[in-house]
């Protein structure tokens, strides 16, 4: 069973930075892909970013540029460094796990992100 944990929301100004993490536990063996999900009031969950246990990486157009993820073996921790953040970024976050051979998903209890003046 894989846990996850979220951490690293909050408040900021447009055109600010935050970094998000998510510290995962009871992950054995390779083949999977972390990532992060935003879902906005009234809207839809979406894919922000994923990065492969092999180190692909994949973003939404809306982040590129912007959003960086990355992976922390030694502490099973995943990154989401979020850079020149903008109101339409306001978004509950959340952390996923799947495993890729057979699809298993596990998720955060999501972080809240409120990019505002």
């Amino acid at each position: 069973q894989v846990q996850l944990v979220e951490s690293g929301g909050g408040l900021v100004q447009p055109g600010g930075s935050l970094r998000l993490s998510c510290a995962a536990s009871g992950i054995i063996g390779n083949f999977y892909v972390m990532g992060w999900y935003r879902q906005a009031p009234g809207k839809q969950r979406e894919l922000v970013a994923t990065i492969t246990s092999s180190d692909y990486t994949e973003f939404a157009d809306s982040v590129k540029g912007r959003f960086t993820i990355s992976r922390e073996n030694a502490k099973n921790t995943l990154y989401l460094q979020m850079n020149s953040l903008k109101p339409e970024d306001t978004a509950v976050y959340y952390c996923n796990f799947r495993w890729l051979y057979n699809g298993v998903n596990y998720w955060g209890q999501g972080t809240q992100v409120t990019v505002s003046a």
